[in-house]
């Protein structure tokens, strides 16, 4: 089970994406975290590459909001079995795997949205973390 002890701010530049976001989804949380002047969920990414597994629009919201870094918890994606992977309804592939999530986002392009679907089998936990806080440089990484 996680906990706030689990949670690393990254800097966002080590931070790569797998798929493209709806900007309609990233409006209405950006609009909400301007409120709550913080992040309440953590990032969950891949420990070895950086690659985002759940967690793409409010890596979006990053960008928009300047912040530097980003709360985060880290994963052995490929040799955690309690995290799958599969596609939504109406994905344009019937299947998915690991090794191909890794493989887009060190590619640089990205899967449509709602192309990948992960469960995870761990709560991610509650946390706070205010937007000056994640404003400042930071060298920390997994």
């Amino acid at each position: 089970m996680w906990d706030e002890t689990d949670v690393r701010l990254v800097p966002l530049e080590w931070l790569k994406p797998h798929e493209r976001i709806k900007e309609r989804n990233r409006d209405k949380l950006l609009d909400m975290t301007k409120r709550w002047n913080g992040y309440t969920k953590p990032l969950i990414v891949d420990k070895r590459t950086g690659s985002i597994l759940d967690g793409h629009h409010r890596f979006a919201i990053a960008a928009l909001l300047e912040l530097k870094r980003l709360p985060v918890i880290c994963v052995d994606y490929l040799d955690d079995e309690k995290i799958t992977v599969d596609t939504w309804p109406g994905s344009d592939r019937e299947t998915l795997s690991k090794q191909e999530v890794l493989e887009m986002s060190l590619s640089g392009e990205l899967f449509p949205p709602k192309t990948s679907r992960h469960t995870i089998a761990e709560h991610l936990p509650p946390i706070f973390i205010s937007l000056q806080e994640l404003k400042k440089e930071g060298n920390s990484q997994p």
